[in-house]
């Protein structure tokens, strides 16, 4: 355990003054910063309890305490004689540990199962014992977190250690939060063991923790994990880095001067406000390098401005945005739309006289809360359950409703993953995906919401939203308009998507292509996997139309008035009675019948066409050729035969085209016995599963 982590004397936020201002007992980004640039000498533990409790207390003033120091009495006698790698005796992990959390506002239960969470693992206490002495709960947790920690942390053991990870937290998120703290403070102790381990480590943290720290919004976590991965995957530029912050510490800050202008400016205006500069962490200056060149004063840090309620934080902006200049580009507003991990806050960024430019971020003090803590700031989600709510049955999943929509995404399709390197592959580009979105879906009985990472198409929402049903998805209508499966979907969209109504439907191949969940790929893969001869069906070479053709007949019941002369009519337009029509002498001598509106009409006249009068015949038969368009299926032009033939109507010809994005053109040509019967025909074309329009050519 660092001397940082128990010395609240080293850092002016610990001081009662400050603290009755609402700012934060220890800053633990700057804990990691101090570790950081440099090691301090390891002092006589103090009651490193006392400050547990103090920390708990600053977040929580009606506390009860004992459970606490009863916890670390087991703790502590439990663990006596353990020693860890550095020398230290084992207590001090468990109480560092728990001292992160209650620094970030954890609640009791929390810091209790965060003190007994290696008890069950290493020593003789059982869980019986954890939950006779502090409860159901605690021992819930405790014992979440110990079915983590029992898996090896060998490069093949990764996977699943991680996939078990996934399913504790997702019946308890406050396995993960004592999880991150314990992997952030071994981060810090990792100078003790071998380079190729600490690697390794690193590598695990990088690929997985930090991530799931950005999700569950626990950026003090999040940051400080960066930057102890940063110094050891990466030390010559952390060298860098550390010496760009060192050189800029001699140097004149603008960033205090500028707070000083920002606190002028919303006193003038009668806004309560905290301003504050916070210095960027060591992996945000090195991005900032990477991107903008050369730093100056102001790019080594942000002004953050504190408020009461939501309508201050937009009154801060618009007085910011008045009195200086404006970096319009650099304006985000995640008070209205916040990020998928709970983050809020407005960003923007001015100019000053002098040249500098400033980042300001915006927020209320409980926005700061959850930006800094993201869901140990909830405090215990399942308090509204019954007390015994954990004890009824361990493995059944608990409802928790500060659940984010991309940990149930995780839990549904791990346990789908075939094999451990698959589900490793794919957590990781989970984990990479930093933006969802939220489509309202409309299944005409109900509407509801469906999350999804940024780029998802149709195809994800489908599988999302019907699971293995998905395979017999034919199209969707997207805002009302119909479009293809593989159509990117935007942040809310209202989605109906269209099943078929045979069960023996399945995906196409290219539904992998535009496939972005895991749950869509994976259940894909397998459907292909299990019908290779239907994968190869759909992944074979474009087919030429199918022509079905019947007995053709010539003008049906159009009459030129022009003696002896063949009348046709004409296949772009199909003119049927009653149809305004027009007829043009070519070639032949024969004479072609087109709608009065065709625009073939048009370029007859132009090229000096002779035209003929023609009419139709008192006889109510006719010829006409319909253009159906429909989401590709199996058995779709038998249905559509038997269709027409109940209307009593004759086939003269059909062509089916091939099927592109699983979409199908019938064209066919129809004999009909009655001209009037022609929209009854449409509609029981239009009424086949899968057809979207009918229209005469």
């Amino acid at each position: 355990m660092s001397a940082e982590a128990t010395n609240p004397e080293a850092h002016p936020e610990a001081r009662p003054e400050l603290r009755r201002r609402g700012r934060t007992r220890l800053d633990l980004r700057r804990l990691g910063r101090a570790a950081l640039l440099g090691p301090t000498s390891r002092d006589r533990l103090p009651d490193a309890i006392g400050h547990v409790a103090e920390a708990h207390r600053a977040h929580h003033p009606d506390a009860d305490l004992s459970i606490l120091r009863r916890a670390y009495l087991l703790a502590e006698t439990s663990h006596r004689g353990q020693m860890r790698k550095s020398g230290e005796p084992y207590i001090t992990h468990p109480l560092a540990v728990t001292l992160i959390l209650a620094e970030l506002g954890a609640e009791t239960t929390t810091l209790t199962a965060s003190l007994l969470h290696d008890t069950v693992e290493d020593t003789d206490v059982t869980l019986d014992q954890v939950r006779a002495e502090f409860g159901d709960e605690v021992c819930f947790i405790v014992d979440g977190v110990t079915k983590v920690e029992k898996i090896d942390y060998g490069a093949a053991a990764e996977p699943e250690t991680f996939r078990k990870m996934l399913v504790a937290t997702g019946n308890d998120v406050r396995v993960m939060s004592i999880k991150l703290a314990d992997r952030l403070h071994n981060m810090r102790t990792l100078g003790v063991m071998r380079p190729e381990k600490q690697a390794r480590i690193a590598k695990v943290t990088r690929d997985v923790l930090i991530p799931l720290a950005e999700r569950l919004g626990v950026q003090a976590l999040k940051t400080e994990l960066e930057d102890l991965v940063f110094a050891i995957l990466h030390p010559e530029e952390y060298e860098s880095t550390r010496a760009l912050i060192a050189a800029h510490a001699g140097e004149r800050d603008p960033l205090p001067a500028i707070a000083d202008s920002v606190r002028g400016v919303l006193r003038d205006a009668g806004i309560a406000a905290e301003v504050q500069v916070r210095p960027r962490h060591f992996v945000s200056v090195h991005r900032i390098a990477r991107t903008r060149g050369e730093l100056r004063g102001s790019d080594f840090g942000r002004i953050l401005v504190l408020v009461g309620e939501n309508a201050d934080c937009y009154a801060v902006l618009g007085e910011m945005h008045t009195c200086f200049t404006p970096v319009i580009s650099e304006f985000k507003d995640f008070i209205a739309t916040p990020k998928f991990n709970l983050y809020q806050s407005l960003h923007t960024a001015v100019a000053t006289p002098e040249g500098y430019v400033a980042e300001v971020i915006v927020r209320t003090r409980q926005m700061h809360r959850v930006a800094e803590a993201g869901v140990v700031a909830l405090g215990n989600p399942y308090a509204t359950a019954t007390p015994d709510a954990a004890a009824t049955d361990p493995d059944e999943e608990r409802v928790d409703p500060t659940r984010p929509g991309w940990l149930s995404r995780l839990l549904d399709w791990q346990q789908s993953a075939p094999d451990p390197d698959t589900f490793w592959t794919v957590l990781r580009a989970e984990l990479a995906q930093d933006r969802e979105i939220t489509v309202f879906r409309d299944d005409g009985s109900a509407t509801g919401t469906i999350s999804l990472p940024a780029g998802a198409s149709c195809i994800d929402a489908a599988y999302a939203q019907h699971g293995e049903a998905a395979h017999g998805c034919i199209g969707a209508r997207v805002n009302g308009r119909l479009t293809s499966l593989s159509s990117p979907l935007s942040d809310g969209d209202t989605v109906q998507l269209l099943l078929a109504q045979d069960a023996s439907s399945g995906p196409a191949a290219e539904w992998l292509d535009h496939a972005r969940t895991p749950a869509a790929r994976i259940a894909i893969s397998s459907w292909l996997e299990a019908h290779p001869d239907r994968a190869m069906a759909t992944t074979s070479a474009a087919r030429a139309p199918l022509s079905v053709v019947g007995a053709r007949g010539g003008g049906g019941n159009a009459v030129a008035d022009l003696p002896d002369a063949t009348v046709r009519l004409a296949g772009c337009c199909t003119p049927v009675p009653p149809d305004a029509v027009a007829g043009f002498l070519v070639r032949g001598g024969a004479v072609t019948v087109h709608r009065i509106h065709c625009a073939a009409v048009a370029q007859m006249r132009a090229v000096g066409r002779t035209s003929v009068a023609v009419h139709w015949r008192a006889t109510a038969d006719c010829r006409v050729t319909l253009l159906a368009e429909s989401f590709g299926r199996p058995h779709l032009l038998a249905d559509l035969t038997e269709a027409i033939a109940r209307e009593g109507v004759e086939v003269v010809s059909a062509t089916v085209e091939p099927p592109v994005e699983q979409r199908v053109r019938h064209s066919y040509t129809l004999q009909l016995p009655d001209a009037a019967g022609l929209p009854a025909l449409m509609r029981a074309m239009r009424d086949v599963p899968g057809v979207y329009d009918v229209s005469r050519v």
